[in-house]
């Protein structure tokens, strides 16, 4: 498959020919037996701080296959803390934070909900045996977060992440097999709005022995909030009224990771690093005014054991880790990991001690494009179709194809489908019989 440029909260852009309508991406992926496939629109679900994303797609069902037995679709959040290879004794290394499961086929009355837009084009499109599945993610639950391990570390890195699986079972406890189970990884991460903020300031001085003033340090962020990939500007004025000469400043952007899982662990990265000594050095009696700028970038961290990412590490759109916005500190454990952010500004003072700042700051996604309202007003699912739906639906359909409502009166009112596997990459060093680990 070509390559294909994403951006930075996992929307991708994908370029057609001209002649052809832009089409509508769906993922999609099935059961080893084929026997039941998965449909997604998306992997990444916005939490708004107001409102999340909810996860809604459909199964397209084989029912000569499921007979007598039934289709659960199931959302499982999990902590993980510890390395695989450890989850022995009955001692293990992980927690579920959330976990909610449906009884996808044959549908339940009480379980109706309102077809999204997409799950209504979904189901022209696929024929009588697809049915339709809606998960709403609560508010509390924690984004979606990895360490990234060490070079060489194989398994299952810590962190926090979200499946999605749908099998076949006769009852929802029943253990699901690998042979008729879609897994499919997805994330959810965080938009914070855009609240207005202080913009962060902070002031320092420090007193040297005999000398007649402090040296004084001002520095100042040109905001509070910074999406994913832009620069940080920091305004450093230095007034040295001491009798010390001033070599050099160091200037570095810290991610701090509290992980909040009994007892507290805490790992700190240096995300970006300037160090420079232009302008300097700055004599007694002498001032300096300046502006510096940083970008925190994965691209350039990614040697780093213990770094903070969003979700996993196989996305090809991963990057480091937004702030953790906690809206109830009493429920820190629930978050499993809390990720913050600070500019440090520290300037090198020869002969003498140094004089170090912080200035903390938001790193998040934009907010995405408002998504375009539905067509028509939303169905309710419902066993009993009318006679023309039913003669449409009996038509045979290639669940491949991208043309869309090809049989349907409101066909060329709604985009194409653009249906793209989920592809499985296996984590380095893992033999041929383990499970992969989904992109």
């Amino acid at each position: 498959m070509a390559q294909q440029k994403t951006n930075g909260i996992g929307a991708v852009d994908s370029s057609l020919d001209d002649s052809k309508k832009q089409g509508t991406r769906v993922f999609k992926k099935s059961s080893p037996n084929s026997k039941i496939t998965c449909y997604l629109g998306r992997r990444d679900f916005i939490d708004y701080m107001d409102h999340v994303d909810p996860i809604d797609g459909v199964v397209l069902v084989d029912p000569e296959y499921v007979k007598n037995r039934k289709v659960y679709a199931s959302v499982l959040a999990a902590f993980r803390y510890g390395r695989e290879d450890l989850d022995v004794l009955g001692l293990t290394f992980r927690k579920d934070l959330f976990c909610s499961t449906q009884q996808i086929y044959p549908p339940i009355d009480d379980q109706k909900k309102p077809l999204t837009h997409l799950q209504q084009r979904l189901l022209r499109k696929l024929g009588p045996n697809a049915y339709p599945f809606y998960f709403e993610i609560p508010q509390n639950a924690p984004a979606s977060v990895t360490l990234q391990p060490a070079a060489g570390d194989t398994g299952k890195p810590c962190g926090v992440d979200y499946e999605l699986k749908t099998y076949v079972a006769e009852t929802s406890e029943d253990k699901s097999h690998k042979r008729s189970s879609v897994r499919l990884a997805i994330r959810k991460l965080t938009y914070a709005p855009e609240t207005p903020a202080p913009q962060p300031v902070i002031e320092a001085h420090k007193d040297f022995m005999m000398s007649p003033a402090p040296l004084h340090l001002e520095c100042t962020l040109d905001k509070e909030m910074y999406y994913h990939g832009e620069s940080i500007n920091v305004n450093v004025v230095v007034t040295n009224n001491s009798n010390k000469t001033l070599r050099k400043i160091r200037i570095s952007v810290k991610q701090y990771a509290e992980i909040c899982m009994f007892t507290n662990a805490h790992y700190k990265c240096t995300v970006a690093e300037l160090e420079t000594d232009e302008g300097f050095p700055i004599t007694p009696c002498s001032n300096l005014t300046k502006v510096y700028s940083l970008t925190p970038l994965l691209a350039n961290n990614k040697d780093k054991r213990g770094l903070a990412l969003d979700g996993k590490l196989k996305h090809e759109d991963t990057n480091l880790a937004s702030s953790t916005i906690i809206r109830n500190t009493t429920q820190k454990e629930n978050l499993g990991i809390i990720v913050q952010y600070k500019v440090k500004v520290k300037i090198i003072v020869a002969m003498g001690g140094d004089l170090a700042v912080e200035l903390p700051f938001t790193l998040t996604h934009p907010k995405p494009p408002p998504t375009p309202p539905p067509s028509r007003q939303l169905e309710f699912i419902s066993s009993q179709q009318n006679t023309d739906d039913q003669q449409v639906r009996d038509v045979p359909v290639d669940h491949n194809l991208i043309q869309l409502d090809t049989n349907s009166d409101n066909a060329g009112h709604d985009d194409d489908f653009i249906f793209e596997e989920f592809a499985r990459i296996r984590l380095k060093g893992h033999e041929s019989g383990h499970e992969d680990t989904e992109a």
